[in-house]
């Protein structure tokens, strides 16, 4: 028996402690610089709570434009400032009230602005009335001092932002914004006699005479619905079928391309070390590349398109189905092969019904992963090549003003991938367990 000497004994226990001590400290320093590199303290003392919480009030709610000319005295109200979102002549909201030359807007709790021939007035409550006056070439502002900071003003421009709203006098016009909760004209926009019905009365309707004689109210009803020119429902429609159709013919594309070139790559299929060498790096570099980056250069190469989308994925996604195939053919049992081969059974035969079998639920299970996977990256790419969901969700941000809209398609991605995820497990369940 031997033994060990003390002396030993306690260096190997100081070694070790050192180790355990060494590891976290080596961890630390590494955040700590990451930390310094990504400047995460300036990071967060740039961030603003406020603008966070002005972007999600901007996601499910809108804002009315109340706007009037200094010029001529035209008075109009629009929602979201759209000319499709426009109050017709004679048809206003019942918080904006017109008396003459004079304009009362009511942008609730106790937030009252009133427009009057070259002046204007904006009280708040707790603070006082703000008076504005213009004689043409100069505004005139008579508020109670001091001034706070959430009035602006400058010499061609005066604003006052509260929580209820926005309010601005220039020399052009006076345009008051009043936000709202809720998606305003989803359904039905102004010109639509189903526009402010409830859902009681569109259903009585349904069954009432005839809107317009040449069409049911039913199919009026879908296609005032359908031909949305705010929220444009039908274009949103076709470009989640232009993203589910990159994914879908990117991902079954590449296992199509993949599943042949992977008897090259494997060592039971290919004898030559030379051939599975090149088959092994050729799927290396296709998937070592980012979809990213084959977008742009496809894009350059075949133009934009959802075509050009569908072209990245199939190629990023034929090395990796390359190398994930190779590898299950491996592994395969070559009993049932060799069984088939002591009938005469030629390759193809063998493939067939001794190989593929075996390597069906892993291929399948993969796929269907990367379907589901793919459906989220087409919308990136279709930003990118100007197709699909994607290209209207960047539209919409470069805006700065449709956040609702952001929103909306945000929403139909997450239940576009919800989607894709329970078909994929049907399938998965239906071809792998029967």
């Amino acid at each position: 028996m031997t033994t060990v000497p003390l002396r030993a004994l306690r260096s190997s226990f100081r070694t070790r402690r050192l180790t355990s001590l060494a590891i976290p400290a080596a961890i630390l320093a590494y955040l700590i610089y990451l930390a310094i590199s990504f400047d995460v303290i300036g990071l967060a003392q740039r961030a603003s709570l406020e603008n966070a919480k002005v972007l999600l009030s901007d996601f499910v709610s809108y804002k009315t434009h109340v706007t009037r000319s200094n010029r001529d005295g035209h008075l109009s109200v629009a929602i979201e400032g759209e000319a499709k979102g426009t109050y017709p002549a004679g048809r206003l909201p019942d918080w904006v009230t017109v008396a003459g030359d004079t304009t009362r807007i009511d942008l609730g709790r106790g937030h009252i602005v009133t427009y009057s021939p070259d002046a204007a007035r904006y009280v708040v409550p707790g603070y006082g009335a703000i008076d504005i006056h213009s004689d043409g070439s100069k505004l005139t502002l008579t508020a109670p001092k001091p001034i706070p900071d959430w009035i602006n003003v400058a010499d061609t421009r005066i604003s006052v932002t509260t929580g209820q709203g926005r309010f601005s006098y220039s020399r052009s016009k006076v345009e008051t914004f009043r936000y709202q909760f809720g998606w305003e004209l989803f359904f039905f926009t102004l010109d639509s006699p189903f526009y402010g019905k409830s859902y009681g009365q569109l259903t009585s309707l349904l069954t009432a005479p005839r809107i317009d004689s040449t069409q049911s109210n039913a199919a009026l009803m879908w296609h005032d619905f359908w031909h949305n020119a705010l929220w444009h429902h039908s274009d949103v429609a076709w470009a989640m079928g232009e993203t589910v159709l990159m994914a879908f013919l990117g991902t079954f594309g590449a296992a199509l391309v993949a599943l042949p070139l992977a008897f090259f790559a494997a060592s039971n299929f290919a004898p030559f070390r030379g051939l599975r060498f090149a088959f092994r790096r050729l799927f290396d570099f296709l998937r070592g590349v980012d979809g990213l980056i084959w977008t742009i250069i496809l894009s350059r190469a075949f133009g934009p398109g959802p075509m050009t989308g569908a072209l990245a994925i199939l190629t990023t996604d034929s090395g990796t189905f390359g190398k994930m195939f190779s590898e299950a053919l491996e592994n395969i049992d070559e009993k049932q092969v060799e069984g088939l081969r002591s009938t005469g059974a030629n390759a193809l035969l063998r493939a067939r019904f001794g190989v593929l079998p075996q390597i069906a639920p892993v291929l399948l299970s993969q796929v269907l992963y990367y379907l589901e996977s793919n459906t989220r990256s087409a919308t990136v790419i279709g930003a990118i090549v100007g197709g699909g969901i994607g290209l209207l969700l960047t539209q919409a941000i470069q805006t700065q003003k449709d956040w609702e809209d952001v929103a909306y398609y945000m929403i139909l991605i997450v239940l576009m991938v919800m989607l894709m995820d329970s078909f994929s497990g049907w399938l998965r369940r239906r071809f792998i367990k029967g």
